[in-house]
């Protein structure tokens, strides 16, 4: 059964705000809600960046019933999986069986503010493989010690652990990632309805649930969408690993002069007002193979938005 959900855009709101769409979605009727995990905003434009695990917790107290992701978090970097391991601990604590936790290698716009060297993607996976490794023994509660090729632990011991391993959901871009994410994690975590994605998870053996974010932004006309979308998130239109790659919300801005508004139109992103097209953007993704799909309505208009699903969308699911 396909699960619907929103996204709470750490990028683009501050951590009240951020709770207030959480217990908006909740009421609206969504399956789950997922926050970004994010050190900088991708663009200055979109304002905020608030750190996520606080905000978990205010979600976790001010709701009762949806289920909550983080999507996704990179515990190798700017963050040591120690530290990662007792965040996740805690807040799957507060949130109990509605906590979903999505992993992934990162983007250097958020991890290199330690200084450290942002590493290829092979080394990012080694570094994502052991730190999963370190986190998964600190989440028996046993006293752990770990001296790895990237990673040293010395006589740690995390208290307050869940009964369970926490779900884990890692994200993939390519079938590269997705055949890592179907023998360590217990679930894949994506952008867009990439059905070749699916296909290489499954292939590796995956049989967990299959996330995936689809973009949009509901406004009175399409234009008016578009004009929002090129003005706050032109950074979806830009191609390759432009993504991961670039190390500044500047960087991004400059990049982003190469975006047009055709651009925008074309790269599948939903902007027409037709409640319909939203229907048919969630069809697509289903049809590709994904559990949870999960919409990100761009832009200040959170409660247009939750209203058009709740009135028009989630019924027809």
């Amino acid at each position: 059964m396909t699960q619907l959900g929103y996204t709470l855009s750490s990028e683009e709101h501050g951590p009240t705000e951020l709770v207030d769409i959480a217990r908006r979605a909740e009421a609206a009727g969504f399956d789950f809600v997922s926050i970004s995990d994010h050190f900088h905003p991708w663009i200055s434009a979109q304002g905020e960046s608030p750190f996520v695990w606080s905000t978990l917790g205010a979600i976790a107290n001010a709701t009762d019933e949806i289920e909550v992701g983080v999507g996704v978090t990179c515990p190798t970097t700017r963050i040591h999986p120690v530290n990662v391991a007792h965040a996740v601990a805690t807040v799957d604590e507060l949130l109990g069986d509605r906590f979903t936790f999505g992993i992934g290698t990162g983007e250097n716009l958020n991890e290199h503010i330690t200084g450290e060297r942002w590493p290829e993607h092979d080394v990012r996976l080694e570094k994502l493989e052991e730190s999963m490794e370190v986190m998964r023994t600190l989440w028996t509660g046993e006293t752990t010690s770990h001296r790895g090729e990237h990673y040293t632990v010395e006589n740690a011991r995390l208290y307050t652990v869940p009964d369970e391993q926490p779900t884990t959901v890692a994200s993939a871009f390519g079938p590269q990632t997705a055949r890592w994410a179907a023998e360590h994690a217990d679930g894949l975590w994506c952008s867009g309805p990439k059905g070749d994605i699916v296909d290489g998870y499954e292939d590796a053996g995956g049989d967990g649930p299959k996330y995936t974010q689809l973009h949009g932004c509901y406004a009175e006309t399409e234009q008016a969408a578009i004009d929002t979308i090129y003005e706050v998130w032109p950074n979806g239109s830009l191609p390759g690993e432009l993504g991961q790659e670039l190390s500044t919300p500047a960087h991004f801005e400059q990049a982003a002069q190469m975006v047009e508004k055709e651009d925008i139109a074309a790269s599948g992103t939903t902007t027409e007002p037709d409640p319909q097209a939203h229907i048919d953007s969630i069809e697509q993704a289903i049809d590709a193979g994904y559990d949870h799909v999960y919409y990100h309505q761009i832009g200040s208009a959170q409660e247009r938005a939750l209203e058009l699903y709740e009135e028009d969308v989630l019924p027809s699911f």
